[in-house]
């Protein structure tokens, strides 16, 4: 992920010095202006375009597409992991984002009562030797005598990140570790935002002797209500002094049981994405190397995590969502890893190559926790984690943009050298492009990242025309449309966008991986935008952008097809065919991108196939588009901009049909050697949207 402004804007202003006209001149102008506008409208309207698409579309024509052409690139920015894809409901859920030094600010925790009734603090007596900051309460007032308690008690709220949203009917677990000078009554509670009504709760009851040390709890809370802004609270009526810490909320019925939350996860697996890179972008550099993502400290049993603060996108993560918990999900995708790491290079300082070795040595063990045995060092780590069986790891980024630095081609060649060594097998990503000159360093792909303007990103479906197909592979990473075309996620944008997907797509000879970028953003923290999918606690929706990457599901391990667009420039397509894996079922998917201001009549006509081949059913039609170039989702409209689907009634080997100004359209044909089903479905129904 880029992160200096300037790479946010893909559009030049232009100004014009200031004149002194008469305004009888200044009259004319406008009426003759006016004239030869409404006259440029009109005949656009009245346009009649035409254009013809040639498609072969015999055995010999077409082309393997590569099976990990399309993915997905994961970032930990816009809060997309911390109060997003993890779903720890606790915000600071160790009391560390505070910093080590005590006293320490405990935001977003909350005092419940006034500073007569209690006192809260930070100490360093925690349980855990990498985190040790923990909260300290000392309780004034009690259930009797002089200063008495309110009712319901005072302690400490967490809002978590933006709220939390509970649900009635669902359970939530929570963990914490508690200790104290005698014996305690603590109300565990989930309420709404001001605390005033209760959706859950229940005590920790226990003697002085049980939390005279540090003591584990679990509770499990059902809602009896739902609200989307709520909080847990821990509250007492007893005096004494009360030690807390790692206090973690999460909901049970997590994706598949390991963490993540079920809806966002849902909308990935709908991309049927064919890797997972991860965990950046920048948040893998750091602004400063002490700040960047360490995998080590990302591992083992959560509460002995120390998390850190992300410098580039600036907010803390507990790191709950560490280099296993990526892994894991990788696999839940039934998709390939691709794990970028630090090659000892930041955005502000960086390890001479004389030095690199112990980063070096890191990398190396992070790919033995991911593949080596579980007797070996790191693989037994990962077995006691609960994966003994390996995971499936072929492919790392030896850094994030980091091409140009000054030490970069020194660290790069070391860290080769040693992991083409030690794991001859794997296959490494160099921060250079390859694309318009040979590298001067061995690799097996060439990462590629664009953020610009519509207009620029339409022009680059081409970009890869003409690169050598000699050398290594390019992986087109981080793309997207940004500045003002895109807003937070323009139709505009999408549409760029999928024009250069047709582009990879076409030339997925030398182009073996692409993934937008950003994948996530918390409504409430936007640090980039726009981005594909947009939630907050307890909504979300899909982008433009996202909806565009749906078109291409079927493409990787599909056969591209040979296709030619005549008389038009507003146009691009492509074809492919592809096997619908639920019912057997072949099609030919034509997808074209009209980045026009008109209608196109086009013809289609597909070469090389019997011309009773496409069966008059069970063929589809689908549609991006929408009133306006500007349009965008919402949670208010989250479908305002989505596809629209029908069945194509004019199915054949020849075909008149009408492009919509600014569209993108999806014809998939279904082939007449499909097994043709007579029960219950309708073929319509199977695919990708």
């Amino acid at each position: 992920m880029f992160f200096k402004p300037t790479n946010l804007i893909g559009c030049v202003e232009e100004t014009m010095g200031s004149c002194k006209v008469p305004y009888s001149v200044l009259l004319l102008y406008f009426v003759i202006g006016t004239f030869f506008v409404s006259q440029r409208f009109a005949i656009g309207a009245d346009t009649n375009i035409t254009a013809q698409l040639l498609v072969n579309a015999s055995d010999a024509a077409g082309r393997p597409i590569p099976d990990t052409l399309f993915g997905l690139f994961f970032e930990e920015i816009n809060h997309a992991g911390a109060g997003g894809l993890w779903a720890e409901l606790v915000s600071n859920r160790g009391f560390e984002a505070g910093g080590p030094n005590v006293p320490s600010n405990i935001d977003p925790w909350s005092i419940i009562g006034s500073e007569s009734s209690l006192i809260v603090s930070t100490d360093r007596s925690s349980l855990f030797e990498r985190n040790k900051v923990a909260l300290k309460m000392e309780v004034l007032c009690d259930s009797e005598g002089t200063n008495v308690c309110p009712v319901g008690g005072v302690g400490v709220y967490n809002p978590g990140f933006w709220g939390m949203n509970i649900q009635n009917g669902k359970t939530y677990k929570v963990v914490l570790y508690v200790r104290s000078s005698g014996a305690i009554n603590v109300s565990v509670s989930l309420t709404d935002s001001n605390g005033l009504q209760t959706l859950a709760t229940a005590n920790i009851i226990a003697s002085a002797s049980d939390v005279s040390d540090w003591m584990k709890v679990e509770v499990l809370l059902e809602a009896k209500a739902s609200n989307p802004k709520s909080r847990l609270q821990l509250t007492t009526t007893i005096a004494g002094v009360i030690w807390f810490d790692q206090v973690s909320v999460m909901p049970l019925d997590t994706y598949k049981g390991h963490g993540f939350r079920s809806d966002l996860v849902e909308m990935l697996t709908d991309l049927k994405p064919r890797f997972l890179r991860f965990p950046g972008g920048c948040f893998v550099e750091g602004e400063w190397l002490r700040n960047a993502f360490r995998w080590k400290a990302s591992i083992g049993p959560w509460e002995e995590r120390p998390g850190h603060f992300g410098d580039v996108w600036m907010y803390w993560t507990d790191d709950g969502l560490g280099y296993y918990e990526f892994l894991q999900l990788a696999e839940d995708l039934d998709t390939l890893p691709i794990w970028v790491f630090n090659n000892g290079v930041s955005h502000n300082d960086q390890v001479d190559t004389s030095s690199v070795m112990p980063f070096v040595q890191e990398a190396l063990d992070g790919i033995e926790f991911a593949r080596g045995d579980p007797n070996s060092t790191w693989g037994s780590l990962r077995a006691a984690m609960g994966h003994p069986e390996p995971f499936d790891l072929r492919y790392v980024a030896i850094g994030n943009e980091d091409c140009g630095k000054k030490n970069y081609r020194g660290n790069y060649l070391v860290f080769h050298s040693a992991i083409t060594q030690a794991y001859p097998d794997i296959k490494m990503i160099t921060n250079c492009d390859g694309s318009t000159q040979q590298l001067d360093h061995p690799a097996d792909f060439y990462d590629f990242h664009i953020y610009t303007s519509a207009n620029d990103l339409y022009s680059k479906a081409h970009r890869f025309d003409h690169t050598s197909r000699n050398g290594p592979k390019a992986f087109v990473s981080e793309y997207a449309v940004t500045g003002t075309d895109a807003g937070t996620g323009s139709l505009l944008a999408g549409l760029a966008e999928a024009a250069f997907l047709i582009g990879i797509e076409k030339n997925s000879d030398i182009v073996e991986m692409a993934s937008y970028a950003p994948l996530f953003v918390n409504a409430n923290d936007r640090r980039w935008n726009p981005d594909a999918i947009v939630f907050n606690s307890s909504q979300l929706y899909g982008t433009p952008s996202y909806w565009v990457q749906r078109f291409f599901t079927e493409s990787s391990g599909a056969t591209i097809l040979d296709s030619t667009l005549q008389t038009n420039t507003s146009l691009i397509a492509s074809a492919i065919t592809w096997q619908d894996s639920n019912d057997g079922n072949n099609y030919l998917r034509i997808k074209i991108v009209n980045f026009g201001g008109d209608k196109v009549n086009l013809t289609i006509d597909v070469g090389g196939l019997d011309p009773n081949s496409i069966q008059l059913s069970g063929s589809t039609k689908t549609v991006l588009t929408s009133g306006n170039l500007k349009d965008e989702n919402s949670f208010n409209q989250p479908k305002k901009v989505t596809p629209t689907k029908t069945l194509l009634e004019n199915a054949g080997t020849e075909m008149n049909v009408i492009l919509l100004p600014h569209s993108f359209t999806s014809f998939d044909l279904l082939k007449e050697s499909s097994i043709i089903r007579t029960t219950g479905t309708d073929s319509s129904s199977r695919a990708s949207f």
